[in-house]
Formats: C-alpha cells, sequence, structure tokens
C-alpha cells in the first residue's frame, strides 16, 4: 500500500510542477523587417514598418526592427537581443519575418542557434537588451515554435544584381543571389520549420526576375527553393517555366527546397504584392492571418 501512496504522491507532485511551470511561461510573436526598416531599433512595440500598431497579430506580438540598410553580420545582434528576451528560458516564440527578413532569421539561426545563451527575464531596457532572469540559467539557442515568411529574400534578387537599387547600401551587396545564397548554410535551421508565403503579382520592370515574382523577389526566393543560383518557377498551367510545388517535396525538375522549408502559400491568382503598404498588407497578410489563428 505504501508504494501505491509514494508513487501517488509523487505524480500529484509531478503534475503541481507541470502547473508551475506552464503558468510562468510565456509565448511571444515576433515579427522581423525587410529593406528600409522605419521602426526604432530597441523597440519592440513600434510597428512602423508593418501598419497600425493595433492590429492583431500573433500573441503578445513584438517587432524585432532592424535598420534594413547595413549588412545582416552588422545589424544581427538587434535580432539575437530580441530572441535572448523572448525565447529563452520557460519562453517560446513564433517568428514572422518580411523580405530581408527571411535572411535574418535563417543567418540568425544557422551561425548562432548553436551557441550558449543566456536566459533572460523578458523585460527590455530603452536599448532591448533584457537583464538575466532571475533564476539564471543558460541554453542552447533559442525556443522557437515555427517561422512564417512573407515574400521571403533568402535566395537574394536579381535586383539587387542588376542595380536596380542603390548600389552604395551595404544591404543590397546581401541580397545580390549568389551572396544571399553563399552567406550562410540555409539547410542548417537548428531544425525549426520555416513556412513560406510566396507572392506572384509582379509589374512591368519584373522581366528582371525570372519566373513568377511579387515586383521585387522571385519564386526561387520567396518559395525557398536550393542551389547556389536562382531559377524560374511558377504557378502550375504556366509553360515557360518549371511549378514551385507547395509542401516540402521538390518542385517540378527536381530541384528541392531548402532542408526544413515548406511553401504554405503559393500565389496561384497572382493577387499578392511584396509591399506591406505600412497597412500589413501585400503577402504579409497571409502570414498575419496564420498568426492570428496559430500562434496563441
Amino acid at each position: 500500500m505504501q508504494k501505491f501512496v509514494r508513487a501517488g504522491l509523487w505524480a500529484f507532485g509531478a503534475v503541481m510542477v507541470t502547473l508551475a511551470t506552464a503558468a510562468v511561461a510565456t509565448n511571444h510573436s515576433l515579427w522581423i523587417n525587410g529593406r528600409t526598416g522605419g521602426g526604432v531599433l530597441g523597440n519592440y512595440a513600434d510597428f512602423t514598418y508593418w501598419g497600425p500598431s493595433s492590429t492583431e497579430a500573433g500573441v503578445n506580438k513584438k517587432s524585432v526592427n532592424w535598420d534594413g540598410y547595413n549588412h545582416i553580420s552588422d545589424q544581427n545582434y538587434l535580432v539575437r537581443n530580441a530572441l535572448d528576451c523572448y525565447c529563452t528560458g520557460t519562453n517560446w516564440c513564433y517568428i514572422a519575418a518580411h523580405s530581408a527578413g527571411d535572411l535574418m532569421i535563417g543567418y540568425t539561426l544557422s551561425m548562432y542557434g548553436g551557441s550558449t545563451r543566456q536566459n533572460k527575464n523578458a523585460v527590455p531596457g530603452s536599448d532591448g537588451v533584457c537583464s538575466n532572469a532571475s533564476g539564471g540559467g543558460t541554453q542552447t539557442g533559442w525556443n522557437i515554435k515555427w517561422v512564417d515568411v512573407a515574400a521571403g529574400a533568402g535566395g537574394g534578387s536579381e535586383l539587387a544584381d542588376a542595380g536596380d537599387w542603390a548600389i552604395s547600401e551595404p544591404l543590397v551587396s546581401d541580397l545580390k543571389t549568389s551572396t544571399a545564397r553563399a552567406m550562410y548554410d540555409h539547410n542548417n535551421t537548428r531544425s525549426t520549420w520555416f513556412y513560406m508565403y510566396t507572392g506572384a503579382n509582379g509589374t512591368a520592370y519584373s522581366f528582371v526576375l525570372p519566373g513568377q515574382d511579387d515586383e521585387v523577389v522571385a519564386y526561387h526566393s520567396s518559395g525557398g527553393v536550393s542551389g547556389s543560383s536562382g531559377g524560374s518557377y511558377c504557378n502550375p498551367g504556366d509553360w515557360l517555366c518549371n511549378d514551385l510545388t507547395l509542401g516540402s517535396a521538390a518542385n517540378q525538375g527536381g530541384r528541392a527546397k531548402w532542408s526544413n522549408h515548406s511553401v504554405a502559400f503559393r500565389d496561384d491568382a497572382e493577387a499578392f504584392k511584396h509591399s506591406t503598404g505600412k497597412a500589413w498588407g501585400g503577402v504579409v497578410s497571409k502570414v498575419r492571418a496564420d498568426m492570428v489563428a496559430n500562434a496563441r
């Protein structure tokens, strides 16, 4: 009888510990901007890049602002600060990224996702840096549930190759297709899944971009297609190029996607552009809808 009583008490204690841990755990939705930036660096409440801050965009939303101008490597500390703040200890994060924000989070996970991080208290100072958690402790990498990417530029853009943007802008050199694809190991996501949302509402100058595009990035980039260079990928029914497939399977023609990359939305109706319009618009609207529904 004593054996069963002790087993019962242990089980009850384990349940109480689990409940206590769950009670202090908090989920956050982190939004990582792309080129041009706009929000105040270190101010996680400034959603200037995205649209009205009152718009619902996932549980406990935070805007991870970087300047959208300088090199990914130079600005990456700001993303690491945010991940340390909100994605360590008992806290977990959902990540949403737009355009060059795809490069930023991919670079972060590949280059620093195996590093030792100090658990933080999720209370940032004016510089966006959080203090160490009261219980201390460290961990490897960050607690990330998944990453949603709108119009991802992880594969670069031919607009950067062609000099369609100011060539003196450091970020533009990072956005060249060959540079972006060689910047880090895109397959090394630390087992975190990237869900890709593509746009296909291009314009007249989109002839620079191969296959389907959203005015700024082509499907080879926004669809997470692997390789050292871009390629021409389209919606089903276009005879001029191979289909970008939904999910994580290889594309028509055999080219694989990066590891742990899956196309969640392909713009078959060619209805979505690249820009947010500072109103949560374009392809970002599809990611926002997913964050509202699933980042809880």
